[in-house]
């Protein structure tokens, strides 16, 4: 197979890892803290799991003159990566595998093909040292691919059980997000109440972001995937600053929370950056959210720079008030209208049959929308019949509105400029990039974690690495119990147990810290151009943690 020049050179890379990992394995001891709390729900909680709530935080330790047996048996492992890919998800593997051969060689890694499916389909590869050795550093699932199966029904948690039985599996660690670490604590309780041995283990993965609590810092592929968009946005900004004619409306990943387009922010400077979390809690409506792009428009156009950048989260619709009530109605109607529509022969006929069942500011909205975004709201929809948000053209909605608002100005008086707009959507090129050093680390010493927590036969906890923001070498390994992270939620008609999504704090640090500049970025040009992601050179250029950590853990200490 032929590789890429950096390809190569990631081989050679040695991640760093917490001090304690990289002592003598029979030195490593369990400090145990207190029993834990669900978020909310505990009573509820309690009982749905029987036998893994309750459990004490955990953290490793070093006891030199002692002697940890527990970390030389012979294990048999599986590995499941679930979910969207993020960078750094081939190093946990690399991780949990060197420390399996560390404790002994005699054990064994299996890797579960294409996700959760794998499991409950017995679809498996061993993972032997060259398979491994081919996948150090780089980005991307393809060493054993990656689904969004979950497994929730009685014959799917059956069948799990009967694979891991037959490879005679020791544990299972599920490398994913909120969902696929809900779907973790599950499949624990079940082995358990099974009568079954094998243990469950978590690891927390999105580019989102949004999996992260107080002993959560942060989920592997953030900092990656935000490193690459930033670089994106750069060359846009620094490509509009030279020809001086574009505004560049770019919308990035991230559908219920706003960490991807607040941290890009941050690396950036845009003129304007739009917050769901913020806009949902100032109630803003959509033509709120134009005038104020708008006024940026007409103010630097008054200093003649006819170009700027306008960042925007995947989710935004879902989070403006009579968008949100828009889907909604749309949503129920349709469920409830579903012969009648197949009936229709086109989007004009969809558009007056459901006009006549909504709200009347959900039908002056759904009427004062460009045609291409009323067939995204009314025609593509999902198994379960809902609008797919993530594929509104959010940035196209805005284009189009903001130049109707600046004609009318125009007309009035109000302004004089011009205005050419670009649309752009940064998603998937930033989810399998090289993962950056902080993300090769990170993934890295997760998985390393993930074998301690294995051979210390815990059950129900998922990988924790935390200190982020000091050197590795200071970073501080363990274990957090999964049922500790969750809530009810209500979910296809019932309450279900899900790990709460961690949403933008817009009283913390990072989010102040946007909000006390933005207005001056609006109006000027402030545009920052971080580059591509260094891989080689110092520390302070290479191994930096994201920002919005950085700027979290400052105002923590303050």
């Amino acid at each position: 197979m032929e590789i890429s020049a950096l390809q190569q050179a990631r081989y050679g890379y040695q991640p760093k890892v917490p001090r304690t990992l990289s002592q003598e394995l029979t030195t490593i001891a369990l400090s145990l803290g207190a029993p834990t709390e669900s978020v909310t729900d505990q009573a509820d909680l309690r009982a749905l799991f029987k036998h893994t709530y309750g459990k004490p935080l955990v953290r490793f330790v070093t006891e030199t003159g002692k002697s940890n047996e527990s970390m030389t048996r012979a294990l048999t492992a599986g590995v499941i990566l679930s979910g969207g890919q993020a960078p750094g998800g081939h190093n946990v593997i690399a991780g949990l595998y060197d420390g399996l051969k560390r404790g002994n060689p005699r054990s064994r890694l299996y890797g579960f093909l294409d996700g959760p499916s794998g499991l409950t389909e017995n679809r498996f590869r061993e993972l032997t040292g060259p398979v491994i050795d081919a996948y150090r550093n780089t980005g991307g699932f393809d060493m054993i691919g990656s689904g969004r199966t979950k497994v929730e029904t009685p014959e799917q948690f059956a069948a799990a059980l009967e694979t891991a039985k037959k490879l005679k599996l020791d544990a299972v660690l599920i490398i994913g997000g909120d969902d696929s670490n809900t779907n973790a604590a599950l499949l624990a309780e079940y082995f358990l109440n099974q009568g079954s041995p094998i243990q469950v283990i978590g690891c927390p993965k999105t580019i989102d972001g949004d999996l992260k609590n107080e002993h959560i810092e942060a989920s592997f592929g953030f900092d990656t995937a935000v490193k690459t968009y930033s670089e994106l946005i750069g060359n846009v900004a620094r490509d509009a600053n030279s020809a001086k004619k574009y505004w560049h409306f770019i919308k990035l990943m991230g559908r219920s929370a706003s960490h991807i387009a607040l941290e890009c922010a941050l690396q950036t400077q845009p003129n304007r950056c739009f917050i769901s979390e913020e806009v949902a809690a100032q109630q803003w409506s959509l033509n709120q959210v134009v005038d104020q792009i708008c006024t940026s428009v007409v103010k630097r156009a008054e200093n003649k720079e006819y170009f700027g950048v306008v960042l925007i989260p995947e989710g935004l619709v879902e989070y403006i008030p009579e968008m949100r009530r828009l889907i909604t109605e749309l949503n129920d109607t349709i469920a409830a209208s579903e012969e009648a529509l197949a009936a229709l022969p086109n989007l004009g006929d969809h558009v007056a049959f459901l006009s006549g069942k909504l709200s009347p500011a959900s039908r002056e909205l759904l009427g004062s929308l460009p045609a291409d975004i009323a067939r995204e709201l009314l025609m593509d929809r999902d198994p379960h019949g809902n609008v797919q948000v993530s594929r509104i053209e959010t940035e196209k909605l805005l284009m189009g509105m903001v130049e109707k608002r600046l004609a009318r100005l125009k007309q009035e008086g109000a302004y004089k400029g011009k205005f050419n707009a670009l649309g752009h959507f940064f998603g998937y090129e930033g989810r399998s990039a090289f993962p950056s050093n902080f993300d090769a680390n990170y993934g890295y010493s997760l998985g390393l974690s993930a074998f301690v927590l294995i051979a210390s036969g815990l059950t129900g906890y998922i990988s924790c690495v935390r200190n982020l923001t000091a050197p590795p070498e200071e970073w501080i390994p363990g274990g957090v119990p999964l049922t500790m992270m969750m809530h009810l939620e209500w979910r296809h008609g019932s309450q279900k147990p899900v790990i709460r999504k961690a949403l933008v704090d817009l009283e913390a640090a990072p989010f102040k810290t946007f909000a006390a500049a933005r207005d001056t970025w609006a109006i000027t040009t402030s545009f920052l151009y971080p580059g591509g992601i260094q891989y080689f050179g110092p520390s302070e250029l290479c191994d930096q943690p994201p920002l919005e950590l950085q700027l979290k853990q400052q105002g923590i200490r303050t």
